[in-house]
């Protein structure tokens, strides 16, 4: 998979995640399909916490090749989270479903550590942690 160029996010935080999107992409298909995987991650929620795991702080990257494979590094509030192995099907499934998509891995990583500090405004109105 070629290396992408990073798309502008609208969400400018220090912890937002970096989204990528192939240069061989159409900008505009690039920055809707890029807008729609960062939907679907919004869907995608602890069970324990009231917020999506993009909120949260949990999703570190996601890369879009020009072949419509997306790689997400993602973490985990905890390691020992009850779901583990399953958030991660989870995310997998969300990104699969938006169109122009045509294959999602998600890696698991713990480098660096999820703090809250990672969180958006909205998350943290959410858990009321301000």
């Amino acid at each position: 998979m070629e290396r992408a160029d990073a798309i502008e996010k609208p969400e400018a935080s220090a912890n937002a995640p970096r989204t990528e999107a192939a240069r061989a992409r159409d900008p505009h298909e690039a920055e809707r399909l890029s807008s729609e995987i960062v939907k679907a991650l919004k869907t995608v929620y602890d069970p324990e916490i009231p917020a999506d795991v993009y909120e949260l702080g949990l999703i570190y990257k996601v890369e879009i090749g020009d072949d419509g494979f997306v790689e997400v590094d993602m973490t985990l509030t905890a390691p020992g989270c009850p779901v583990a192995g399953e958030m991660p099907e989870w995310v997998c499934n969300a990104v699969n479903a938006v169109p122009g998509v045509s294959d999602t891995k998600v890696n698991m990583v713990f480098t660096p550590p999820w703090d809250q500090s990672r969180m958006s405004d909205e998350a943290r109105i959410a858990l009321d942690m301000w």
